[in-house]
């Protein structure tokens, strides 16, 4: 099995290369997928009826996640299923049948026709009043149509009453009519194509819905989710560089980015309209069909057909336009510096962990560090890993490894219970000095090992939400990143093989790294983590491996290896010690003075609208983190020169 470890970023929507989709799933090749991720699972290697059950929820969520088209009466065969079906299911999987999942199925695409007509009637209707959020938290099947319908005009309601604070009524109507294009093309879809495209369909479902019962990050990708996966561990991709909104009459470029092929046309400006892919109009096309035809291989030109409607006479301009690579970096790696006495203090922030063959987080962050100390007297470094979903498991070891000497920076237990410890094997760091990291709950696996690895050296003071999201668990891909963009047209898949540890023999899995100085976030009140999701798999422990006796090593390699590598090996260290207590408190009297963090918190409290972006103005966290590295070095050179 072609491997890569990583974890799903974000998602962004641009124009990149993707490959086309030709081979059709067979319900045969849905089996022997799912024999191979339960092969390599971390804990499930063969289908139980417990795995059934979860599979039948998550089969209802995936057809019908907003409870919006299927009654109450049409689910309760799926939802508490007898004993004796969910033997009857499970000998028909191990059978290569999914007929259970197929009468679900069906039932969907029946009920589409009923959900078409009660959008005809809801439009009829006046805006219902008193519409809040709270009433679609938590929704139960609607029992009857008329309860259906009463549902759906409200969520309209509240949609359309949000849309009204902040957008205009030609941008209204436009908004409006966005919800049901994109509605039409999901029902479309799913009643369109020929016989093996719907089974191919339809089984792209079974597999969803039985991977994710596994636990809460096994999952399979279509061939398009899988080429955006790779997009976003290697924050790269193949097109012309523009990112774009569906206005229904035109693709609206909304972002060019810097060093693109489409930067370099001057003549395109963010406003303008694509009306036309290769000479196809594209207006009224959904917009993933559309980018489709944007996409394409590095190097092949593509004509684009433009509406500049921002000029005083709108007119139409065609132009060539050829795709190459583009590199996000302001998706990948910042820095900045703070001025601080005769020095400064490099504030470096790092998305996510990346490597291509031009590019990766550790070579990134050592060259900025070594561009610092060149040029300014450092005095210390924050690491922001806020928002930091995870990456590469390698480029965690190597971004470790920048500030601490040679040691165990994780160990990997797989399926089978063999240990793998991963290593820094540099003898020398590229800064040993005062180093604060700044996390929240969106910290997650990759970064999640950095922080609490250098925590537990000793090497790091912890600062920002009580804990991170807590995913101690690692995967592998069967897409590989060095093969670019060659996917399996039946899809890619992502198994939960084991469980990480950091040096102490700790997994973050559910609990996260606890922060020696908690600044709360915009996050910090809210349910995210591993622990909300559905069926994470438990936090065990492992040895301590301060002390590393090399026992993963063949026997014939490990003295040779242990004589260069104890010789420079990372002890635990004390450096911060004396100076937790008074770190703590100088920031606790700031945050009880700061009347708008204050006010900041409340807002979160009662979940306002204009919380994140409050948040993004004040940003606590950041301004919090220079104070306490401040303080740091304050104290440090104060004690220093007593004992001087």
């Amino acid at each position: 099995m072609k491997k890569i470890q990583i974890i799903p970023l974000f998602f962004l929507f641009f124009c990149l290369s993707l490959s086309p989709v030709h081979a059709s799933l067979s319900s045969l090749d849905a089996y022997r997928k799912l024999e191979e991720i339960l092969k390599y699972h971390a804990l499930h290697h063969h289908l139980t009826e417990e795995l059934i059950t979860r599979s039948l929820d998550n089969f209802l969520e995936e057809l019908d996640p907003q409870h919006s088209y299927l009654l109450e009466e049409e689910v309760r065969p799926w939802l508490h299923p007898s004993s004796e079906c969910l033997k009857i299911v499970l000998q028909e999987v191990r059978g290569k049948n999914f007929r259970f999942y197929q009468e679900m199925y069906a039932t969907l695409l029946k009920s589409i026709e009923r959900r078409r007509l009660i959008e005809e009637e809801i439009k009829e209707m006046p805006l219902a009043k008193d519409v809040s959020l709270e009433e679609f938290k938590e929704l139960t099947w609607a029992k009857t149509r008329d309860e259906l319908k009463t549902r759906l005009h409200r969520i309209q309601s509240l949609q359309l009453q949000t849309a009204c604070k902040i957008l205009t009524p030609q941008e209204q109507l436009q908004f409006q009519a966005r919800l049901e294009k994109r509605r039409l093309h999901k029902e479309e879809t799913l009643l369109g194509g020929s016989s093996s495209l719907q089974m191919h369909r339809f089984l792209t479902y079974v597999l969803k819905a039985i991977t994710s019962a596994l636990d809460s990050q096994t999952a399979y990708f279509t061939p398009k989710e899988a080429s955006h996966l790779l997009m976003q561990v290697q924050q790269q991709l193949y097109g012309i560089g523009a990112q774009l909104r569906d206005d229904l009459n035109g693709l609206t470029i909304t972002r060019i980015l810097d060093e693109s092929p489409l930067s370099l046309e001057p003549r395109v400006k963010v406003g303008d309209q694509i009306i036309a892919v290769n000479d196809t109009p594209v207006i009224g096309l959904e917009i993933t069909d559309a980018v489709e035809l944007i996409r394409g291989p590095r190097g092949t030109p593509v004509t684009l057909t433009l509406l500049k409607t921002q000029e005083e006479e709108p007119f139409q301009l065609t132009l060539t336009v050829t795709r190459d690579r583009i590199v996000l970096k302001e998706n990948q790696f910042t820095s900045s510096v703070e001025p601080f006495g005769d020095g400064v203090i490099g504030y470096l922030t790092l998305h996510s962990f990346y490597q291509d063959s031009d590019y990766s987080s550790e070579s990134d962050i050592l060259g900025e560090i070594n561009r610092l100390k060149k040029n300014s007297n450092l005095q210390g470094i924050i690491l922001d890993l806020r928002g930091n979903t995870g990456g590469l498991l390698p480029q965690a070891v190597g971004v470790a490894g920048l500030f601490m000497k040679q040691g165990v920076v994780v160990s990997v237990k797989d399926h089978t219970g063999f240990i793998q410890k991963l290593r820094n094997l540099k003898p020398l760091t590229a800064w040993d000095g005062p180093l604060v990291i700044l996390t929240n709950k969106l910290t997650a696996s990759a970064s999640e090992i950095v922080a609490q690895t250098l925590q537990e050296y000793g090497r790091a003071v912890i600062v920002g939400d009580s804990e991170t999201f807590g995913k101690g668990t690692f995967q592998t891909f069967t897409l590989d990143s060095r093969y670019g963009d060659r996917i399996n047209p039946q899809g890619e898949y992502k198994v939960t093989r084991g469980c990480y540890y950091t040096v102490s023999g700790k997994s973050p899995q559910k609990t996260g790294v606890k922060a020696d100085i908690i600044v709360p976030g915009v996050f910090s009140f809210s349910k995210i983590g591993e622990r909300y999701a559905k069926y994470p798999l438990e936090p065990d422990a492992i040895s301590p491996s301060f002390q590393d006796d090399l026992s993963d090593i063949p026997l014939i390699h490990r003295h040779q290896i242990r004589k260069l590598y104890h010789q420079h090996q990372q002890e635990l260290s004390y450096l911060y010690a004396p100076y937790l207590a008074y770190l703590l408190k100088n920031s606790r009297d700031r945050l009880d003075r700061n009347l708008s963090h204050q006010a900041l918190m409340k807002q979160h409290s009662q979940e306002s609208d204009d919380t994140h972006l409050l948040n993004e103005l004040l940003d606590t966290q950041k301004q919090e983190s220079i104070n306490i590295m401040k303080d740091l070095i304050l104290m440090r050179g104060k004690l220093s020169h007593q004992a001087a």
